[in-house]
Parts: structure tokens; sequence; C-alpha cells
């Protein structure tokens, strides 16, 4: 909804302003997509941090960063386990990566379980939230990347490389999930006026989407506080 204001002494009405995912803009650079085989997870008060990794090279690379504010990060796991729910009972049978025991919220500040990185549509599902522009403010390290627990996220990152271009990340306010029985695809989109546009295209194995939820869900629990 646009905000109302006053020009020459005359307050402007508000206006009610409708988009959907499904006719969003995707641009050619971004239309191409990118595909990973993990995720690293970063939280702070304001948003969530989503570097999706491709893990099959030397050294691991960063592919794509997201930026999504807590409410959208919560709706697009709630999208993500409709949209493995579906998939689950078109596929039926489906190999699986190996299962990663559950670990327990971390206190608040420490590390929290993230993907390691490794080797016909059933129709998408969307999750979206007000707009909210990204923090200044560097994120604050509450997921465990791949790698020994309690490892130093900076000594995570010193082992994948993160380009200059990236640093930034892409923003995004929608969450547009579609799969086949091989991959699941994700379109991080930024709704704004006067059109929608994908700003990140991501592709995942099947079996990586599980994994990926499980670390949306662990990053986005209540934070224990220190003792």
């Amino acid at each position: 909804m646009a905000d109302d204001f006053e020009a020459g002494g005359h307050e402007q009405p508000l206006q009610q302003v409708n988009h959907s995912a499904a006719t969003a803009r995707v641009p050619d650079a971004v239309g191409r997509g990118v595909f990973a085989t993990g995720v690293i997870i970063l939280t702070n008060p304001n948003e969530v941090v989503i570097d999706f990794v491709q893990g099959i090279s030397n050294p691991r690379r960063v592919a794509a960063r997201v930026i999504l504010g807590h409410a959208v990060a919560g709706q697009f796991a709630a999208a993500l386990e409709e949209n493995l729910a579906r998939f689950a009972a078109h596929f039926p049978g489906q190999p699986r990566m190996p299962a990663v025991p559950p670990a327990a919220p971390p206190p608040s500040g420490s590390a929290a379980p993230a993907v390691n990185p490794a080797a016909p549509s059933a129709g998408p599902s969307a999750a979206s939230a007000g707009a909210e522009p990204p923090s200044n403010e560097p994120p604050a390290p509450t997921a465990r990347p791949p790698g020994p627990a309690g490892q130093p996220i900076a000594e995570i990152y010193e082992q994948i490389r993160l380009p200059d271009e990236m640093i930034g990340g892409a923003y995004a306010n929608v969450v547009a999930i579609s799969h086949t029985q091989a991959e699941f695809c994700f379109d991080f989109i930024v709704s704004c006026y006067p059109r929608s546009a994908v700003t990140a295209r991501i592709y995942l194995a099947a079996p990586r989407a599980t994994d990926v939820l499980a670390s949306l869900r662990h990053s986005l629990a209540p934070r224990v506080p220190p003792g």
C-alpha cells in the first residue's frame, strides 16, 4: 500500500497495489538460474540471509545470496513444507539424502544447523509479506555452517568463495516454489510498484529440499538466551 502524503497542501489518497508472483518479470541475467548443493543460513533481528552454496567445486563458492525478512522466511518455510508434502504425494518412494541428526536450538549468537553442500511441475506455492528494507548491520552468525560443530563462522567463510558482487545479496519479499521429480526451483521475488521482478532463481536437487526446510525451521526457532 502506498503511503499518503501532502503536496501543495492537498492530501493524496491511499492506493492499494496488488501483484501476482506468476506475472513477475524475469530479467535475462536471472532467468537462467543457478544450481546449489546446499545452504548456509544466517539470522539477525531484522532479516534472514541465505547463502546458496555450490560444494561440487574447489573452492566451494556462494552461488547466490538472498535476504528475507523474518516474516517472509517463515512463510517460505511453510510453503516449502507444503510443496514437500505435495512432492511426496506425486512421487512416492523417491531417494533421500542421508538423515542429519537434529540439534537443539543453540544459544543466541551461536551456530544452528545448515545443509552441508554435497553433490512435470506439481505447481507453484508462494510466500509473501510486506516489504521491509534490509538492515545496514552485518548479520550475526546464528546458523551452523557446514563443518565441525561450533566452528567459527569466520573460518567457514575463509573456505568458501564469496564473490564481491554477491556481498550485498538480493532482497526478496515473495518466494515462489515449484518442483519436478528431480529438482526444486526457488524464485525469490521483490514485489513493488510498478511490477514484481525475480531477483534470484535457485535450483536444488529434490532430496536436498527437506534439508533446507530443516535448516530454516531450526534457524527461525526462538533463540535460547545465554546462561
